[in-house]
């Protein structure tokens, strides 16, 4: 049985603090995580944002239109007390990333991968002073472990909150690099999407998509775009 979803408590809704760290309140008290655990915010825009989402409850509180809510809960509950873990999943992910297996054809999709993939390469060799190697096919190639190590210290150098949306957008895209690329700001949002998709859009160029999917990619795209600027309010 599906719980039924609680009433609005309280009347007002404030951001309290004039330094990090800052905190949401519900008439005058702190907002809390599932945990019980004080949500104490980073930045000022993004304590705005969470509060702008409680504010906005109408007589039920609707849990699915509190994105940011849900991801700095996640970011105190779960990233700060897991976060070698989460790390791990992250560099997992580099390991086999997307951007490191190209087509061996038709040329067309070759030279799409080669434009939207070579500059997150680029990026990755400017920020991590490290190779990440590229291969055709999908026959797992391993990545050096000098790359690897730099992509784990340059996580180590990130928030929970940053790496909350980092985990996340690498799960949805498949790419750590793209992610992390976006994250910090150094590739457009539409243009990182794109990246992560250029496999996906060649295939529906050839073959088509149906309503089902276009309706799971939108919903991943929102997705993205509210871990980016999650990452964004963080800083």
């Amino acid at each position: 049985m599906t719980a039924s979803p609680a009433r609005r408590f309280y009347k007002k809704v404030a951001v309290t603090g004039t330094a990090a760290p800052f905190s949401v309140t519900l008439d005058e008290r702190s907002l809390r995580t599932p945990l019980k655990r004080e949500l104490d915010l980073p930045t000022k825009r993004l304590a705005e944002a969470v509060a702008s989402e409680w504010a906005a409850q109408a007589e039920k509180i609707d849990p699915h239109s509190m994105p940011y809510t849900k991801l700095a809960n996640t970011a105190v509950d779960r990233v700060t007390s897991d976060r070698e873990r989460i790390m791990s999943e992250i560099v997992d992910f580099a390991g086999s990333d997307l951007v490191c297996y190209r087509a061996e054809k038709p040329r067309d999709l070759i030279e799409r991968q080669s434009r939207a993939w070579q500059p997150v390469l680029d990026w990755a060799r400017a920020t991590f002073a490290a190779e990440f190697l590229v291969t055709e096919g999908i026959v797992h190639i391993e990545q050096p472990s000098r790359s690897l190590g730099a992509m784990r210290d340059y996580l180590g150098g990130k928030s929970p909150w940053a790496l909350t949306a980092l985990h996340n957008m690498t799960t949805l895209t498949g790419s750590a690099l793209i992610a992390a690329m976006a994250c910090d700001g150094a590739i457009l949002p539409a243009e990182a999407w794109l990246a992560a998709h250029v496999d996906e859009d060649w295939q529906i160029e050839q073959w088509g998509s149906d309503e089902e999917a276009r309706h799971r990619r939108d919903y991943r795209k929102r997705e993205f775009d509210i871990c980016l600027r999650f990452c964004e309010l963080s800083r």
